[in-house]
């Protein structure tokens, strides 16, 4: 097959490490033609430029800055960047029949690109749904519900999912929101293809972790526990914060990596406050973050406490592949805590629940026995439910029964 994938994600090779690397990967090692459409930002200074390496072809079309930019250049980049990959795909990809068309969410504007290439090809259409836009917006008051430019994103929302021939949901309680709040949706075509990765297992030795918290300055005798990722208002990074404070544990130390556009007021509070038993850590390239992660004991998801939308946060998947347990502190709607409860490699509260939170900390950091085990149980939910075979396999069933 030759297969499309649309991606707001930089993408310069398939040798990265990532959800959609990792899928488009093995699509490749399966033996289909992978061709990848991926944003190069004003700020690159680079033309819309098209490259080929073992045998993928990655178009990296010019767009407006949409990562770390003020909100109008952001916002008129999303609006754009259909027509700019469309008109891309129209000149470097003309004598191309595409079989299938992969693309996720964020954005929801490429509707224009997804229904040209269906009707050129009479190719299929698969949606990674990972964000559940507009509610996202109004749960954190960043759209009015209601207002012109929330009817305006429904709108395009409403398309896109027509146009899908499959929406794959992160989860359950993903699937059933877009059900339950889209009803003219056919209930068929909704799935749990869940966020997955090509898993690496790895060996480190006590040296080894020694070197690496060495360098960190990280203490050696206590259990590490990290929250790496995003840091922005979605994960609700203020009890982050007051977990920090609360805890009195003398064997806890927090490690925060990261990067986002609540990295500077965190900062001054690590100025204003020197926590004694906790780090701020400047987000890393992936090869030396999967290093210093390696080297942490417990793995931390934060969930801001206002969303209605069940969000699954793809950070899990690391926390998993290094054979950590894991604590999550979100809202009532997503089942990422639940699933965790269920699978036995951490525990589950909800944010802002400071009680619950001392408790899960002392438990998981208290019982060596039980911390093995959730270790191995981390280890084996990976193997068991998040993996690009598994999610490849999924995608392939709907093609094949077309």
């Amino acid at each position: 097959m030759n297969i499309l994938f649309l991606t707001l994600v930089k993408i310069k090779s398939l040798e990265e490490r990532g959800i959609y690397t990792d899928l488009l990967r093995k699509f490749k090692e399966e033996g289909h033609n992978v061709f990848v459409v991926s944003p190069s930002e004003r700020r690159d200074k680079k033309k819309t430029h098209l490259s080929t390496k073992d045998g993928v072809s990655i178009l990296n079309v010019r767009t407006f800055n949409l990562q770390k930019t003020n909100i109008v250049e952001k916002g008129i980049g999303t609006l754009a960047i259909e027509y700019q990959y469309l008109n891309a795909i129209k000149k470097y990809f003309s004598t191309i029949k595409f079989d299938l068309i992969l693309y996720s969410t964020p954005p929801i504007t490429f509707s224009k690109v997804i229904d040209f290439v269906k009707k050129r090809d009479n190719a299929y259409s698969y949606l990674l749904l990972k964000d559940i836009f507009p509610q996202n917006a109004v749960d954190m008051k960043m759209l009015k519900e209601g207002g012109a430019l929330h009817k305006f994103f429904l709108k395009k929302e409403r398309r896109l999912y027509e146009l899908s021939d499959t929406i794959g949901c992160m989860s359950e309680a993903n699937k059933k929101y877009i059900i339950d709040h889209n009803p003219t949706i056919i209930q068929e075509k909704v799935e749990v293809n869940p966020n997955s990765i090509a898993p690496i297992e790895t060996v480190q030795t006590a040296e080894e972790k020694r070197k690496i918290r060495k360098k960190y300055g990280l203490p050696f005798s206590r259990k590490i526990i990290v929250y790496g990722g995003n840091l922005g208002k979605p994960q609700g990074l203020d009890f982050l914060l007051e977990t920090i404070i609360s805890t009195i544990n003398p064997n806890v130390f927090f490690l925060i990596v990261g990067s986002g556009t609540e990295f500077n007021r965190i900062y001054k509070w690590f100025q204003n406050k020197r926590p004694k038993n906790a780090m701020l850590v400047s987000g890393l390239p992936k090869q030396d973050y999967d290093k210093l992660l390696k080297v942490c004991d417990v793995g931390m998801i934060f969930l801001h406490q206002d969303f209605k939308i069940p969000n699954f946060p793809s950070r899990l998947l690391s926390y998993l592949e290094m054979k950590m347990p894991v604590i999550t502190a979100t809202d009532s709607n997503t089942d990422i805590g639940s699933i965790i409860k269920k699978n036995n490699c951490g525990y589950s509260v909800l944010s802002g629940d400071s009680e619950s939170m001392q408790s899960a900390i002392n438990k998981i950091v208290s019982n060596d026995e039980a911390f093995y085990k959730m270790q191995e149980n981390a280890w084996n939910l990976l193997q068991r439910e998040y993996t690009v075979t598994h999610s490849y396999q999924l995608i392939k069933n709907k093609i094949e029964n077309v």
